[in-house]
């Protein structure tokens, strides 16, 4: 018989709390819609009684009409001078017209005594009768157990009658938090186990990452008895974040064997946590286990060799099981293997042994030496191979440039501006001589090149750089330090990055952005 462990996403709720997160009502309906393809049962969408947008989202969250999910509005039992149904909280949960609602209660004494002001016994009056009310009026609620574990080291016996009002109140489920987080697995999954031998309902965990254990205090969790798992997307949350969704979901499926999703949903979560770090407009984390960039990305040389032979001797997983890919970054740690690997698509007859290997191994070596990086700019590593094994050709030759940068007076003081003149020519001899104006010289110069080989390559102007970071290699040097400018560029269908490094700032940009252009041209001379 399949084990089954039901997945309720927190993201648009509880992710949203997280620092420098701001969803917009679009935003959160395009995630509830990516979350319902994924195959999650259930969608936190929001607290409907404490803003507008909340309010908004579970009104036009019908519209999408979810196939696998239910959207679940989230709030509070009842404000303790209301009755139950003359409490805004609670008739707000009832609008959103929703079938099923969670509720979350007060567990630990400290907070019913100090936080609420309330005596412990009305606590759990609040409790159940909150509930019941939901229930009466036709909702499953879950049951959030806020501050639980606390509560339940503190005083046991009354946080286990908290869960018990909330049973007889009529919840179809009670969710553990850990809402400090401040657990360790050991303390999740004695008391968690205590609570699945006395409460006659499924138990569901919900874990904050304030101990860096929130996937593992989840699992401890299951192992422990609970079948209800809460996260986010990317982890997520409040201080710092919650559950990993994208972790906890791999984990619980492909090494502990419960399903929570569909196979072919799980080979799309790289995609979905792209997503959702793109909507949560932050760079996603590229070390993020499973569906991190680097989470596959091999660099020492032996690690290399070995992938190539058996890709489960330094790989847990296939990782397309998860929708990524395995990489293998070129640097000075790596052997002739990873560079033939990397190149063997263009020279799949290129022995390692050869003395066009071996070139292109010293350069390699020599160029990292200098302060190259390619990890990050596999455009440039490109670039360089073709050159050193004799399969490229130089599509412009650069004449020669020169900027300069002044200033002048405005209302608000100086500004400063910059103007580059280039001069260019292309394989048949005709020469571009160009000049353009620059926010700086490194603008400057991008556009004064742009203009002068748009006339030779009017494909060029389908590139735009999406991305420019300045790394000083040797800051003891002051002013006069080497630095790598790595520029990151698109056509609209591939992204590549390149890599320039100098003494002058200038220089290094100008590598870059030769390197750039130069490999939109290869790339696309390649295709026809």
């Amino acid at each position: 018989m399949e084990r089954y462990i039901e997945i309720y996403d927190t993201t648009l709720r509880d992710g949203a709390q997280a620092e420098g997160i701001s969803f917009s009502v679009e935003d959160k309906l395009w995630i509830a819609k990516a979350l319902d393809e994924f195959g999650i049962p259930y969608i936190e969408g929001g607290y409907p009684a404490s803003n507008p947008k909340d309010a908004d989202f579970f009104k036009r969250v019908k519209e999408l009409k979810l196939k696998t999910a239910i959207a679940v509005p989230f709030g509070s039992t009842r404000h303790p001078s209301n009755r139950p149904e003359d409490d805004p909280g609670l008739r707000a949960l009832i609008e959103t017209g929703q079938p099923v609602v969670t509720i979350f209660g007060k567990s630990w004494k400290l907070h019913a005594v100090h936080v609420l002001r309330v005596s412990p016994e009305e606590n759990l009056r609040l409790i159940e009768s909150s509930v019941r009310f939901l229930v009466e009026r036709g909702r499953e609620v879950i049951y959030d157990a806020e501050h639980f574990f606390d509560g339940y080291k503190d005083d046991p016996e009354y946080a286990m009658k908290t869960l018990l009002a909330a049973a007889e109140g009529g919840a179809s489920k009670i969710v553990l938090c850990d809402t400090n987080g401040g657990c360790l697995p050991s303390e999740i999954r004695e008391i968690t186990a205590k609570v699945v031998k006395e409460i006659d309902l499924p138990i569901g965990i919900h874990a904050h990452n304030d101990t860096g254990c929130a996937v593992a205090n989840s699992i401890a969790a299951v192992e422990a008895g609970a079948t209800h798992v809460q996260g986010t997307i990317n982890g997520y949350g409040e201080r710092c974040g919650n559950a990993n969704l994208c972790t906890l979901i791999p984990n619980l499926q492909l090494k502990m064997g419960f399903r929570c999703v569909p196979d072919r949903s799980l080979r799309r979560l790289t995609e979905l946590s792209r997503l959702v770090s793109e909507l949560a407009n932050l760079p996603h984390d590229e070390r993020q286990p499973y569906v991190g960039r680097s989470a596959f990305a091999h660099k020492g040389g032996m690690h290399i060799d070995a992938v190539r032979k058996i890709a489960r001797s330094f790989e847990h997983i296939d990782p397309e099981l998860v929708g990524n890919q395995r990489r293998m970054l070129i640097s000075d740690q790596a052997g002739k293997s990873a560079i033939l690997m990397k190149v063997e698509d263009e020279f799949p007859n290129l022995d390692k042994s050869s003395p066009e290997a071996q070139r292109l191994f010293e350069a390699l070596k020599e160029a990292e030496k200098e302060g190259y990086q390619f990890e990050a700019a596999e455009a440039s590593f490109k670039l360089l191979a073709n050159k050193i094994l004799g399969r490229y050709k130089p599509l412009f030759e650069v004449l020669g440039f020169r900027i300069i940068t002044d200033s002048f007076p405005t209302e608000n003081g100086h500004e400063m501006r910059s103007e580059a003149t280039i001069k260019i020519r292309d394989p048949n001899g005709n020469v571009e001589h160009t000049a353009a104006d620059g926010d700086g010289p490194v603008n400057a110069l991008d556009r004064a090149l742009r203009k002068a080989l748009e006339t030779f390559y009017p494909q060029l102007k389908e590139v735009h750089l999406t991305d420019f970071k300045v790394r000083v290699l040797n800051s003891q040097a002051g002013t006069a330090a080497k630095v790598r400018v790595l520029i990151e560029s698109t056509d609209g269908e591939e992204t590549w990055g390149t890599v320039g490094v100098s003494e002058n700032i200038i220089k290094a940009s100008w590598d870059a952005l030769v390197d750039s252009l130069e490999y939109k041209l290869f790339k696309d001379q390649k295709k026809r």
